[in-house]
């Protein structure tokens, strides 16, 4: 009897154990598939030029799995011939032929499949097992870190957010990278400039500005400084309308000074021609509400985004940007202006408003890097520029709170109107008047040429134009037009239909 009792004791822990090993949990994992997509690569090219910009090393579960697509990624970015011979000869060079089990390991492994069939299918499927393994090990991380009563909640949010914004774009960060890959990325960027006309950056509408820099390029940060009353806010405005409805690239403001409402005004005037004064009281004539029905649409429709979120912190900014940037694949980033900004709850900047913009300008860098855009930050000038003699163009050492900004950004620029000083001759060899003039001023470019790029300054529209473009105002034009071919309605809105009710005398605020 007693035997009896020890025979079911210990079937009742063979079945506990097997129970336990039921209910245990495996990453998620398709090494069949894995199998399949490496035999398919060494028997059909189709199949490497199909999944090769898909997976990486890092998708692949088992780890001998990861040295021989490894091996194949750096026949190909050779331009040597791929099959079971040279990934055998590749995998020996890089002392790893033993480790994923010889040559009969990778002769089973074309023995498994017969043709690329279905390969991209297949190989999605493997990269989604690895997203999967991602986030379980970042919510790992999260919820130890979680547990740290010593870290700091904001800098944990962030931290959370960006590395899953990193999955979200399929982009989980490398440690390094080859000369040999990043060559070979240069050498696509060149080709791809050259058929561009030399723009290899975002174009801001501004010819010469753009003929110096090549456009805005990606992960720079660009700094544009000016006094008071010089027009930062006209300038960045005229250069995201160019490059939101002529380029039909996404732009993101973020306006810490003025509300949305204001921003859009001021764009309806400088694409309608119709002065702020006029939108601001909403006495137009029948024949100016059908301009500016008309003359908006191209505006109503461009990926133009203003968040006029008041005191944002660095922190916000980011998750913001992010999200932009995954929802609606921004090209640009603007911050009106940086002085306004606070370095978040995390309380860096221990109470030292210098610091606390370094803190700051350090992260917008890295912000511009992260999600390879270029960021654009007004800054304000110190007061030093109104105690000069007679030029009173700005200089670098004008930049306002700290020094970092012009370490970190890899533009410094500055807006210069003499006109504004009542200075109304230019100071320099192409002396001329000053008049609707303005001088955008590149102080530091760290990767290219220093200019002073003269443009046109229409204070009216609150409008930024090249110096050599010609501009009518919707003054000059006929009083009436067709309004059944623009096939505009007679029964037009007034002023609070368009404008909404916050729109009132005290958002005067001067171009």
């Amino acid at each position: 009897m007693e035997k009896q009792h020890v025979t079911l004791t210990s079937n009742k822990n063979n079945v506990n154990n097997i129970i336990s090993l039921e209910k245990g949990k495996l990453p998620p994992q398709a090494v069949d598939l894995e199998e399949a997509v490496l035999g398919a690569m060494m028997i059909d090219k189709k199949g490497i030029d199909e999944v090769i910009d898909i997976l990486s090393p890092d998708a692949f579960y088992k780890e001998a799995h990861r040295h021989i697509f490894e091996a194949i990624d750096q026949l190909f970015v050779g331009n040597q011939p791929i099959d079971l011979l040279t990934v055998s000869t590749q995998l020996r060079k890089n002392g790893k032929l033993d480790l994923v089990g010889g040559d009969f390991y990778l002769i089973s492994l074309t023995q498994k499949i017969s043709s690329s069939a279905h390969i991209e299918f297949h190989s999605r499927i493997i990269l989604q097992k690895f997203i999967q393994r991602s986030l379980i090990k970042i919510s790992n991380e999260i919820i130890e870190d979680s547990y740290d009563e010593t870290t700091d909640v904001f800098d944990l949010l962030d931290k959370a957010e960006s590395k899953l914004y990193e999955v979200t774009q399929g982009n989980i960060k490398k440690s390094s990278e080859t000369a040999q890959s990043l060559v070979a990325q240069a050498k696509k960027r060149i080709q791809d400039i050259g058929s561009k006309e030399g723009l290899s950056g975002l174009p801001t509408g501004f010819h010469k500005l753009d003929t110096l820099t090549s456009g805005w390029q990606p992960s720079d940060l660009i700094i544009i400084a000016a006094r008071p009353g010089m027009g930062k806010t006209a300038f960045v405005l005229s250069m995201a309308r160019n490059i939101a409805i002529d380029a039909n690239q996404g732009v993101a403001l973020f306006s810490l000074e003025m509300s949305s409402v204001q921003l859009i005004t001021r764009l309806i005037s400088s694409e309608t021609a119709l002065s702020s004064e006029k939108l601001r009281t909403g006495k137009l004539e029948q024949h100016e509400w059908e301009q500016l029905n008309v003359k908006v649409k191209d505006l109503e429709k461009a990926p133009l985004f203003i968040d006029d979120t008041p005191s944002l912190s660095i922190f916000d900014l980011r998750a913001k940007a992010r999200r932009l940037k995954s929802q609606y694949n921004i090209q640009l980033i603007i911050i009106d202006y940086l002085q306004l900004m606070t370095a978040g709850g995390s309380g860096k900047g221990g109470g030292n408003r210098e610091q606390e913009i370094s803190t700051i300008s350090r992260n917008l860098k890295a912000l511009a890097k992260e999600l390879e855009v270029p960021v654009i930050a007004l800054s304000q000038l110190s007061r030093a520029v109104e105690t000069r003699g007679t030029s009173k163009r700005p200089l670098l050492s004008d930049l306002r709170e700290s020094g970092a900004i012009e370490q970190d950004a890899d533009i410094v620029s500055f807006i210069y109107r003499p006109e504004y000083y009542k200075i109304d001759q230019w100071d320099d060899e192409e002396a001329g008047p000053t008049e609707g003039q303005a001088e955008f001023i590149i102080a530091k470019h760290r990767n290219g040429g220093l200019d002073n790029i003269r443009l046109k300054f229409l204070g009216k529209f609150g409008k930024f134009d090249n110096l050599e473009d010609g501009f009518m105002s919707f003054d000059e034009l006929p009083s009436r037009m067709n309004v059944e071919d623009q096939n505009i309605t007679r029964n037009l809105p007034s002023g609070d239909a368009i404008f909404g009710s916050s729109f009132q005398d005290d958002n005067d605020v001067p171009f």
